[in-house]
């Protein structure tokens, strides 16, 4: 298997690789040129193999050259969305020690603040703009992999601040495999546009879109930040790939069904992840669109992708579709009811947690098998069927939170004494709750603002609730469900 540095050896040069939100257009030629740029400025920064580069980026052209530069350098790729928080960052910076950070300052405000608090310098030209970076010559290199099945690529972190971060390593074997098998599911090629509405440093946005595309000589149509409008303008000027979280979509429909036209001349599939898929949305999209709306399911530790309704025949009963080819799924110490904990084992899995042995170990089973914390059920034809999740991991606009990160963040709140959050199902998607007991000296909307500025916008409690004490079990484990229940509607 190849390096993701030759990902896009052998294209054509004059064809389009990236369209950025302006639609100017930019081709496989000069995206080589580019990222031999960046190679060469990554050098000059003191970039070797082993090192961490953080990318602190929204959707922009950026993001290809640096991450072809960095496999051709061996150095690991650490995408991080640039709208964290300064405290969120920094906590990721602390841990993943990367030698340089670069920053999307030029379509990106909230990187370029970053950028401007870290006193980033501007470097050599890359994509016609002054690369903005931070330098750390102190960071150690890792060991360096001698294939890309032992080499990590990227370094994707899946909870952020307060408490220890986890960084998943994906190996270039691993980012490939997600890469081509997406792009084959699709039947992508030249002429082919991908928009791209999720933020790119998200894994499903970056392996499963932005790589899926450039593999295959197709083009990257990209929305620095999501909006309806911007959504509709992509769709007109000539998408042909759609995918994006449940949310959108009723979004979307929300405007069409408003009297919005939908113009979509060359759109030929659409597709969904990141969050459960109500069949009543799926029928209302795909009466909208005129096209079958594929589901898929996956997460960070599989690079991401585990299963999706694109392969096999058409399902409207809700599954997540079938395993993708070469991967083994089976159902660990199932119920009378079939239903156990989802396990995956595949090149697509990862190569475990930086820097903590403990928590890999407890995440990848003696033989292989990757354990999801996802309860499921398989049909004797192979299908997936969810069931729940057996972590308390909480899925917003298709972002992942971590109640234990936001209750340890809450719990440093004036006035907070004890702190539970969780989610709760919310047109298709989940909204997180928070429950608080105080001293008395705060209120709801006080802890609300104590968050804004330490938490990203996705991971902040919609509700926050005091009560006057927390239910508790026999072994003084708080019970999230009586609190739920005891919130109604």
């Amino acid at each position: 298997m190849d390096w993701v540095d030759k990902l896009i050896d052998g294209h054509d040069g004059a064809l389009t690789a990236i369209i950025d939100e302006s639609g100017h257009r930019i081709d496989y030629r000069t995206l080589r040129r580019e990222t031999e740029d960046c190679d060469a400025a990554l050098i000059a920064a003191g970039v070797r193999a082993g090192d961490r580069v953080m990318l602190v980026a929204e959707n922009s052209p950026l993001i290809a050259p640096v991450l072809l530069a960095c496999a051709r350098l061996r150095a690991w790729c650490v995408p991080v969305n640039a709208r964290l928080t300064a405290a969120e960052l920094d906590a990721l910076r602390e841990h993943a020690k990367p030698r340089v950070t670069i920053f999307t300052n030029i379509v990106s405000p909230d990187a370029a603040a970053h950028a401007r608090r870290l006193r980033a310098k501007a470097g050599p030209p890359v994509m016609n703009r002054q690369l903005t970076y931070l330098s750390d010559l102190s960071a150690k290199p890792e060991p360096v992999g001698k294939t890309p099945q032992t080499q990590p690529m990227l370094l994707i972190y899946t909870s952020g601040t307060t408490g220890a971060p986890k960084g998943v390593m994906l190996s270039h074997a691993s980012v490939l495999w997600n890469a081509r098998t997406a792009a084959e599911m699709r039947a992508m090629g030249p002429g082919d546009e991908l928009l791209l509405t999720i933020p790119g440093t998200h894994i499903m946005a970056l392996a499963t879109g932005y790589l899926a595309a450039l593999q295959s000589g197709a083009a990257v149509r990209l929305m620095t930040r999501f909006s309806i409008e911007g959504a509709l303008k992509g769709l007109a000027e000539g998408a042909t790939i759609f995918s994006v979280v449940p949310q959108v979509y009723r979004l979307l429909l929300d405007r069409i069904e408003a009297g919005t036209p939908l113009v979509a001349p060359r759109l030929r599939q659409i597709g969904c992840g990141g969050a459960p898929l109500d069949p009543g949305l799926k029928a209302r999209v795909e009466a909208a669109f005129g096209l079958p709306l594929h589901n898929g399911y996956g997460m960070t530790e599989a690079g991401p992708g585990i299963a999706s309704t694109t392969m096999g025949p058409r399902r409207e009963d809700g599954s997540v579709g079938y395993g993708f080819p070469g991967c083994e799924l089976r159902v660990d110490n199932p119920g009378e009811d079939g239903v156990g904990e989802l396990q995956v084992r595949g090149p697509n899995v990862m190569l475990g947690y930086f820097r903590d042995p403990v928590a890999t170990a407890q995440a990848i089973t003696e033989d292989g098998f990757l354990r999801t914390g996802d309860l499921a059920r398989l049909d004797p034809d192979g299908s997936v069927h969810l069931a729940g999740r057996s972590k308390e991991l909480i899925i917003r606009s298709g972002f992942n939170v971590y109640p234990a990160e936001i209750e340890t963040l809450l719990l440093t709140c004036p006035g907070v004494l004890q702190a539970a959050v969780a989610g709760r199902p919310a047109q298709d998607n989940e909204e997180v709750l928070a429950f608080v007991t105080t001293d008395g000296s705060t209120d709801a909307a006080t802890i609300k603002r104590f968050l804004d500025d330490r938490v990203a916008a996705y991971k902040r409690p919609q509700i926050v609730t005091i009560v006057p004490a927390m239910p508790l079990n026999a072994n003084g484990k708080i019970l999230k469900a009586e609190l739920i229940a005891g919130l109604g509607s």
